[in-house]
């Protein structure tokens, strides 16, 4: 299994509106995109200074299920249209998990 993991900061000028339609977009995202595993997103709790505004973690049977989800075009145009517009940052890493 290749867990997907990757964090946002919003820009300043971010809508909760807008933050609304990322998370409903990332909702969709497993309904669209048989290749997703496992699929869980959330914003940071607010417990410490410094957090990540937003959490994506996706698991993928392996690296082509993965990079299907990659570049599929719901993902891309979720991208597109509704995160690359308020996303200020952006961290992420894929690792390999017992699963």
């Amino acid at each position: 299994m290749l867990r997907h993991v990757v964090m946002f900061r919003w820009t300043a000028d971010a809508t909760d509106e807008a933050k609304a339609a990322v998370a409903r977009g990332l909702d969709g995202l497993p309904g669209a995109i048989p290749e997703i595993a496992a699929y869980r997103h959330g914003p940071d709790a607010g417990l410490a200074d410094g957090n990540w505004d937003h959490v994506v973690v996706g698991d993928f049977a392996d690296e082509a299920a993965y990079l299907e989800y990659r570049d599929h075009p719901v993902h891309q145009a979720l991208i597109a249209d509704h995160i690359r517009p308020i996303v200020a940052e952006r961290a992420a890493v894929q690792y390999v998990i017992d699963g």
